[in-house]
């Protein structure tokens, strides 16, 4: 069953974004044309992340920053009340809407429903060994710092919970990881970080 596992895992990514994508598809839609009324830019946001091994994909996200956020104000950390948040990009971060397009990067097989968060490219330079053996795991849109604190955490907190993640990964634990993600929505737990925290840039 243990050497099954990861083919288990790949077969409940693959059913569980191709359902997500067929209802979420619409709300995409009209998120996407709000986010254009509000601001200049295209409804969608691509970012360089690292993957598992440190192979480097392109990231989906909707747009909630005005264009060309990266070069403005604190760069790729968020502030709180960051004025380069849209209001749409507001409600978007707020109920975790701006992740949906990610569900396409999972079908992709560029990530997993679970799994460390995946940052930057130019984060790698950051971390401990310790830290990159966060990069041993498929990236997920979802993981073990998110449904534990999320932006709240500090960054060591963070990066030593996905090496935690690395070295207890099961079947079990993405189970339970995906039905309290599910309560960090609803309770829109951990969503915003602290004032002057260099927190990860979620997309323009």
């Amino acid at each position: 069953m243990k050497t099954l596992a990861p083919y288990l895992k790949r077969v409940a990514d693959i059913v569980i974004a191709a359902a997500g994508l067929s209802v979420a598809l619409p709300i995409m839609i009209i998120a996407g044309l709000a986010a254009i009324m509000e601001s200049k830019g295209g409804p969608i946001y691509a970012s360089k992340r690292l993957g598992k091994d440190g192979k480097v994909f392109t990231l989906y996200k909707l747009r909630t920053m005005v264009k060309g956020a990266e070069q403005i104000g604190a760069g790729l950390a968020i502030e709180k009340n960051d004025t380069r948040i849209t209001r749409v990009g507001r409600i978007l971060r707020a109920t975790s809407l701006d992740e949906l397009p990610q569900l396409y990067n999972v079908l992709r097989g560029d990530m997993s429903m679970i799994g460390p968060r995946p940052l930057p490219v130019e984060y790698f330079e950051r971390w401990t060994p310790t830290q990159r053996r966060r990069l041993e795991a498929m990236p997920g849109i979802t993981g073990w710092a998110q449904v534990n604190g999320r932006n709240e955490l500090e960054w060591d907190r963070r990066l030593a919970m996905d090496v935690w993640y690395v070295d207890n990964w099961s079947l079990r634990l993405d189970a339970m990881i995906f039905l309290k993600t599910i309560l960090c929505v609803l309770t829109r737990s951990g969503v915003s970080g602290r004032e002057g925290e260099v927190a990860e840039f979620r997309g323009q």
